[in-house]
Protein backbone atom coordinates (compact mmCIF):
# COMPACT_ATOMS: atom_id res chain seq x y z
CA UNK A 1 0.00 0.00 0.00
CA UNK A 2 1.36 3.39 -0.98
CA UNK A 3 1.21 6.19 1.58
CA UNK A 4 1.32 9.86 0.71
CA UNK A 5 3.56 12.12 2.73
CA UNK A 6 1.82 14.96 4.55
CA UNK A 7 2.95 18.33 3.29
CA UNK A 8 4.10 20.88 5.83
CA UNK A 9 2.28 24.07 5.03
CA UNK A 10 3.81 26.54 2.59
CA UNK A 11 4.29 30.01 4.04
CA UNK A 12 5.20 33.55 3.14
CA UNK A 13 2.93 33.85 0.08
CA UNK A 14 0.99 36.76 1.55
CA UNK A 15 1.36 38.98 -1.53
CA UNK A 16 -0.97 36.70 -3.46
CA UNK A 17 -3.67 36.92 -0.76
CA UNK A 18 -6.59 39.14 -1.75
CA UNK A 19 -6.93 40.18 1.90
CA UNK A 20 -3.36 41.50 1.88
CA UNK A 21 -3.81 43.36 -1.41
CA UNK A 22 -6.97 45.09 -0.19
CA UNK A 23 -5.45 46.04 3.16
CA UNK A 24 -2.41 47.46 1.38
CA UNK A 25 -4.72 49.75 -0.61
CA UNK A 26 -6.44 50.72 2.65
CA UNK A 27 -3.11 51.50 4.31
CA UNK A 28 -1.78 53.67 1.47
CA UNK A 29 -5.11 55.47 1.08
CA UNK A 30 -5.35 56.08 4.85
CA UNK A 31 -1.89 57.66 4.91
CA UNK A 32 -3.03 59.95 2.07
CA UNK A 33 -6.41 60.64 3.70
CA UNK A 34 -4.87 61.62 7.03
CA UNK A 35 -2.33 63.83 5.30
CA UNK A 36 -5.07 65.65 3.41
CA UNK A 37 -7.96 65.81 5.87
CA UNK A 38 -6.71 65.15 9.43
CA UNK A 39 -4.57 67.50 11.51
CA UNK A 40 -1.06 66.02 11.54
CA UNK A 41 -0.73 66.95 15.22
CA UNK A 42 -3.87 65.03 16.12
CA UNK A 43 -3.65 61.66 17.86
CA UNK A 44 -6.38 60.50 15.50
CA UNK A 45 -3.95 60.90 12.61
CA UNK A 46 -1.41 58.56 14.20
CA UNK A 47 -4.03 56.07 15.40
CA UNK A 48 -5.67 55.74 12.00
CA UNK A 49 -2.38 55.25 10.17
CA UNK A 50 -1.23 52.72 12.78
CA UNK A 51 -4.51 50.78 12.62
CA UNK A 52 -4.31 50.63 8.82
CA UNK A 53 -0.68 49.52 8.96
CA UNK A 54 -1.49 46.88 11.59
CA UNK A 55 -4.18 45.42 9.35
CA UNK A 56 -1.69 44.89 6.54
CA UNK A 57 1.38 43.92 8.58
CA UNK A 58 -0.33 41.27 10.68
CA UNK A 59 -1.58 39.45 7.58
CA UNK A 60 1.99 39.38 6.25
CA UNK A 61 3.48 38.30 9.59
CA UNK A 62 0.83 35.62 10.01
CA UNK A 63 1.62 34.22 6.58
CA UNK A 64 5.34 34.12 7.34
CA UNK A 65 4.69 32.43 10.70
CA UNK A 66 2.33 29.81 9.26
CA UNK A 67 5.02 27.16 8.70
CA UNK A 68 6.08 27.24 12.34
CA UNK A 69 2.77 27.86 14.11
CA UNK A 70 -0.80 27.70 12.84
CA UNK A 71 -1.98 29.22 16.11
CA UNK A 72 0.32 32.23 15.66
CA UNK A 73 -0.97 32.76 12.13
CA UNK A 74 -4.56 32.59 13.33
CA UNK A 75 -3.87 35.00 16.18
CA UNK A 76 -2.18 37.54 13.88
CA UNK A 77 -4.96 37.40 11.29
CA UNK A 78 -7.45 38.07 14.11
CA UNK A 79 -5.32 41.06 15.18
CA UNK A 80 -5.48 42.35 11.60
CA UNK A 81 -9.26 41.97 11.65
CA UNK A 82 -9.54 43.87 14.96
CA UNK A 83 -7.29 46.68 13.66
CA UNK A 84 -9.54 47.17 10.64
CA UNK A 85 -12.60 47.32 12.89
CA UNK A 86 -10.89 50.11 14.82
CA UNK A 87 -10.12 51.93 11.58
CA UNK A 88 -13.71 51.49 10.39
CA UNK A 89 -14.99 53.27 13.50
CA UNK A 90 -12.54 56.15 12.91
CA UNK A 91 -13.88 56.72 9.39
CA UNK A 92 -17.47 56.50 10.59
CA UNK A 93 -16.66 59.00 13.37
CA UNK A 94 -15.10 61.32 10.81
CA UNK A 95 -18.32 61.40 8.78
CA UNK A 96 -20.69 61.59 11.76
CA UNK A 97 -18.83 64.36 13.57
CA UNK A 98 -18.76 66.50 10.41
CA UNK A 99 -22.36 65.65 9.56
CA UNK A 100 -21.30 64.07 6.28
CA UNK A 101 -23.31 61.36 4.57
CA UNK A 102 -22.49 57.71 5.21
CA UNK A 103 -23.26 55.67 2.10
CA UNK A 104 -25.93 53.06 2.56
CA UNK A 105 -25.56 49.53 1.27
CA UNK A 106 -27.62 50.34 -1.83
CA UNK A 107 -25.98 53.68 -2.59
CA UNK A 108 -24.93 53.70 -6.29
CA UNK A 109 -21.36 54.70 -5.41
CA UNK A 110 -21.09 51.97 -2.77
CA UNK A 111 -22.28 49.46 -5.36
CA UNK A 112 -19.69 50.75 -7.84
CA UNK A 113 -16.88 50.27 -5.32
CA UNK A 114 -18.13 46.78 -4.45
CA UNK A 115 -18.29 45.92 -8.14
CA UNK A 116 -14.54 46.51 -8.47
CA UNK A 117 -13.97 44.08 -5.62
CA UNK A 118 -16.09 41.46 -7.40
CA UNK A 119 -14.05 41.91 -10.59
CA UNK A 120 -10.89 41.49 -8.49
CA UNK A 121 -12.01 37.97 -7.57
CA UNK A 122 -10.90 36.80 -11.01
CA UNK A 123 -7.35 36.99 -9.57
CA UNK A 124 -5.69 37.38 -12.95
CA UNK A 125 -2.06 36.29 -13.05
CA UNK A 126 -1.05 39.63 -14.59
CA UNK A 127 -2.61 41.64 -11.77
CA UNK A 128 -0.24 43.90 -9.84
CA UNK A 129 -0.50 45.91 -6.63
CA UNK A 130 -0.46 49.08 -8.73
CA UNK A 131 -3.36 47.93 -10.91
CA UNK A 132 -5.37 47.05 -7.80
CA UNK A 133 -4.93 50.54 -6.37
CA UNK A 134 -5.51 52.27 -9.70
CA UNK A 135 -8.96 50.75 -9.97
CA UNK A 136 -10.07 52.86 -6.99
CA UNK A 137 -8.12 55.99 -7.88
CA UNK A 138 -11.18 58.01 -8.97
CA UNK A 139 -12.69 57.72 -5.49
CA UNK A 140 -9.55 57.72 -3.35
CA UNK A 141 -8.09 60.84 -4.98
CA UNK A 142 -11.38 62.75 -4.92
CA UNK A 143 -11.24 66.25 -3.33
CA UNK A 144 -14.38 65.53 -1.28
CA UNK A 145 -13.32 63.84 1.99
CA UNK A 146 -16.76 62.25 2.35
CA UNK A 147 -16.29 60.31 -0.91
CA UNK A 148 -12.81 59.18 0.09
CA UNK A 149 -13.92 58.13 3.59
CA UNK A 150 -16.94 56.25 2.28
CA UNK A 151 -14.81 54.47 -0.30
CA UNK A 152 -12.40 53.37 2.40
CA UNK A 153 -15.31 52.18 4.54
CA UNK A 154 -16.43 50.00 1.61
CA UNK A 155 -12.89 48.65 1.22
CA UNK A 156 -12.63 47.88 4.94
CA UNK A 157 -15.90 45.93 4.78
CA UNK A 158 -14.47 43.97 1.84
CA UNK A 159 -11.24 43.28 3.73
CA UNK A 160 -13.17 42.18 6.81
CA UNK A 161 -15.24 39.79 4.71
CA UNK A 162 -12.07 38.30 3.24
CA UNK A 163 -10.44 38.00 6.66
CA UNK A 164 -13.52 36.34 8.14
CA UNK A 165 -13.31 33.69 5.41
CA UNK A 166 -9.55 33.38 5.94
CA UNK A 167 -9.99 32.92 9.70
CA UNK A 168 -12.73 30.31 9.19
CA UNK A 169 -10.48 28.42 6.76
CA UNK A 170 -7.53 28.51 9.16
CA UNK A 171 -9.69 27.27 12.03
CA UNK A 172 -11.03 24.40 9.93
CA UNK A 173 -7.55 23.51 8.72
CA UNK A 174 -6.25 23.49 12.28
CA UNK A 175 -9.08 21.17 13.35
CA UNK A 176 -8.41 18.78 10.46
CA UNK A 177 -4.61 18.86 10.30
CA UNK A 178 -3.51 20.14 13.70
CA UNK A 179 -0.71 22.60 14.28
CA UNK A 180 2.90 22.52 13.17
CA UNK A 181 3.99 20.00 15.81
CA UNK A 182 1.21 17.60 14.79
CA UNK A 183 2.12 17.89 11.10
CA UNK A 184 5.80 17.41 11.90
CA UNK A 185 4.96 14.31 13.92
CA UNK A 186 2.85 12.97 11.04
CA UNK A 187 5.72 13.59 8.62
CA UNK A 188 8.09 11.75 10.95
CA UNK A 189 5.74 8.77 11.19
CA UNK A 190 5.43 8.75 7.41
CA UNK A 191 9.20 8.66 7.01
CA UNK A 192 9.44 5.80 9.50
CA UNK A 193 6.77 3.92 7.54
CA UNK A 194 8.73 4.42 4.33
CA UNK A 195 11.87 3.07 5.97
CA UNK A 196 9.93 0.10 7.35
CA UNK A 197 8.45 -0.59 3.92
CA UNK A 198 11.95 -0.61 2.43
CA UNK A 199 13.12 -3.01 5.14
CA UNK A 200 10.11 -5.28 4.57
CA UNK A 201 10.75 -5.26 0.84
CA UNK A 202 14.38 -6.15 1.45
CA UNK A 203 13.31 -9.01 3.72
CA UNK A 204 10.92 -10.32 1.07
CA UNK A 205 13.71 -10.19 -1.49
CA UNK A 206 16.02 -12.00 0.88
CA UNK A 207 13.34 -14.59 1.62
CA UNK A 208 12.83 -15.24 -2.09
CA UNK A 209 16.56 -16.00 -2.39
CA UNK A 210 16.62 -18.68 0.32
CA UNK A 211 18.54 -21.84 -0.39
CA UNK A 212 18.35 -25.25 1.10
CA UNK A 213 20.87 -26.20 3.74
CA UNK A 214 23.81 -27.79 1.91
CA UNK A 215 24.36 -30.07 4.92
CA UNK A 216 20.96 -31.59 5.61
CA UNK A 217 18.78 -30.26 2.81
CA UNK A 218 16.30 -28.50 5.08
CA UNK A 219 15.20 -24.91 4.45
CA UNK A 220 17.32 -22.11 5.89
CA UNK A 221 15.76 -19.24 7.87
CA UNK A 222 16.76 -15.62 8.54
CA UNK A 223 17.89 -15.22 12.13
CA UNK A 224 19.48 -12.53 14.31
CA UNK A 225 22.44 -13.24 16.56
CA UNK A 226 21.41 -12.62 20.18
CA UNK A 227 24.83 -12.61 21.82
CA UNK A 228 28.54 -12.82 21.15
CA UNK A 229 30.71 -10.53 19.04
CA UNK A 230 28.16 -10.66 16.16
CA UNK A 231 25.17 -9.79 18.36
CA UNK A 232 22.48 -7.99 16.33
CA UNK A 233 23.77 -9.17 12.95
CA UNK A 234 21.54 -11.28 10.72
CA UNK A 235 22.41 -14.62 9.16
CA UNK A 236 20.90 -17.69 7.59
CA UNK A 237 20.46 -20.63 9.93
CA UNK A 238 19.31 -24.16 9.22
CA UNK A 239 15.78 -24.94 10.40
CA UNK A 240 17.13 -28.31 11.51
CA UNK A 241 18.88 -26.63 14.48
CA UNK A 242 20.04 -27.91 16.97
CA UNK A 243 20.60 -31.17 15.07
CA UNK A 244 22.14 -29.19 12.19
CA UNK A 245 24.13 -26.10 13.07
CA UNK A 246 24.95 -24.97 9.54
CA UNK A 247 24.82 -21.16 9.07
CA UNK A 248 25.68 -18.80 6.28
CA UNK A 249 26.20 -15.00 6.20
CA UNK A 250 23.35 -12.91 4.88
CA UNK A 251 25.16 -11.42 1.86
CA UNK A 252 27.65 -14.14 0.95
CA UNK A 253 27.36 -17.70 -0.30
CA UNK A 254 30.10 -19.66 1.52
CA UNK A 255 28.63 -22.15 4.01
CA UNK A 256 29.77 -22.07 7.61
CA UNK A 257 29.54 -25.31 9.58
CA UNK A 258 29.75 -24.88 13.33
Amino acid sequence: MTTTAPTLRPHGGYRSLRSFRVTEIIYDATVSFCSRFIDKRSRTNDKMVQAARSGRQNIAEGSRASAASSQTELRLVNVARASLDELLLDYEDFLRQRKLQLWGKDDPQAKAVRQIGQIDRTDRSDRTDQSDAKAYETWLSHPDPAIVANTLICLIHQANYLLDRQIAGLEQQFIQEGGYSERLHAARLHERQKQQNRTDQSDRTDQSEKKLCPTCGKEMQLRTAQKGPNSGSRFWGCMGYPDCRTTRPLQTDPVINS
